[in-house]
């Protein structure tokens, strides 16, 4: 009889579904290291949050297979209930970006024997005002490409789906007035994109988060962009989040585990790739190791 007890739950329509093709070799791998599994498929979206807040008690470890969408849910239900358990994830989304930066990976059944296997990792967590995010909160352009694209669209074109949309945005670049404060620090002026992250890659692009990423050093990385004059510097502004060693006044980037946000209107944010709402004053906080996360064990 299994001594551990594993509550595994999957989002059925992530990435291309595929986890209906792996989902009895999946529990097999969970049974066969020991645990014994209660599987819950999630219903719609914000379902996971409820399921991990209200899971009965006596589990070991909480186990989710989705995207990071699904990931971000788990998270927040995990902060909301009296005990933090362990997270094992199986990324089966169109991106997957932390899994990337956790190493994990990309099989799903590879992904299942890291979980058995592998080792506890205390994951920083960011917190945005009430709510919480894994890896990503961002505002301006491109960040309601994710949540406005189709899934369908989605799971057939991947991160091209993310980039056809985005580029029908181009000519409507929006910039906002905002105020960003850290430490003693105020950075002040017009911007058409920000990025508060913990993660080594954003939208499948790698290293366009800055250098030296730790997950787990109480940080953030934040990237603001200036709204650009002409096309000479929205050609700077690209060739410097592509490479981190060109410069650029008009990218600014800094490490902060708290960060004061204050725009003139409401500008909507995304937080791990969903709708975090519309906010004139935000508050960011860097929640260090708060989640302990499954990676692979010491090699």
């Amino acid at each position: 009889m299994a001594d551990k007890r594993l509550f595994f739950l999957f989002n059925p329509k992530a990435g291309k579904a595929q986890i209906k093709n792996h989902l009895m070799n999946i529990v097999d791998v969970f049974v066969k290291g020991g645990y014994e599994v209660e599987v819950y498929p999630t219903q719609g979206q914000r379902d996971a949050v409820r399921a991990v807040r209200e899971r009965k008690k006596g589990f070991d470890l909480l186990v989710c297979c989705g995207g990071d969408g699904t990931l971000d849910e788990v998270v927040t239900g995990m902060m909301q209930s009296r005990e933090i358990l362990p997270i094992g994830y199986i990324p089966a989304g169109s991106t997957n970006d932390f899994a990337n930066s956790l190493e994990l990976p990309k099989g799903m059944v590879k992904a299942a024997n890291v979980i058995v296997d592998g080792r506890n990792f205390a994951c920083d967590i960011g917190k945005f005002n009430e709510a919480v995010f894994v890896y990503i909160a961002a505002f301006g352009l491109f960040t309601d490409v994710s949540y406005e694209t189709d899934q369908g669209m989605k799971n057939a074109l991947g991160h091209a789906a993310y980039i056809l949309e985005g580029v029908k945005r181009l000519p409507s670049i929006k910039a906002f007035y905002m105020k960003f404060t850290y430490g003693d620090t105020v950075v002040e002026g017009e911007f058409i994109y920000g990025m508060v992250t913990n993660s080594v890659s954003v939208g499948g692009f790698k290293n366009i988060t800055g250098k030296s990423v730790e997950l787990d050093d109480g940080e953030f990385e934040v990237t603001l962009i200036r709204r650009p004059l002409n096309a000479l510097e929205l050609n700077e502004i690209v060739g410097a989040l592509l490479n981190r060693d060109q410069e650029t006044e008009a990218l600014v980037s800094f490490k902060t585990s708290r960060l004061q946000v204050e725009s003139q209107e409401a500008v909507a944010w995304t937080l791990d790739g969903e709708y975090g709402g519309e906010h004139r004053e935000v508050l960011i906080e860097n929640l260090k190791q708060a989640v302990p996360i499954r990676v692979k064990g010491e090699s």
